[in-house]
């Protein structure tokens, strides 16, 4: 028996590392791709303008 106690841990491990590599690769692209770029494009567009507010002020 301690042989099972001794590869359990690794074998869990492994186990909960390909679930989440599976999670990764299925969140990416489809709709969810398309929502993150927007929220994306939003906050740089939002820096951006603060930049450019903030370079007219000190001007």
């Amino acid at each position: 028996m301690d042989y099972v106690s001794a590869l359990l841990p690794p074998v869990v491990m492994a186990v909960l590392f390909i679930a989440v590599i599976r999670v990764i690769v299925k969140t990416q692209g489809g709709a969810n791709k398309a929502k993150e770029d927007a929220a994306v494009d939003a906050a740089l567009d939002r820096a951006e303008a603060t930049h450019q507010a903030t370079a007219k002020i000190d001007s």
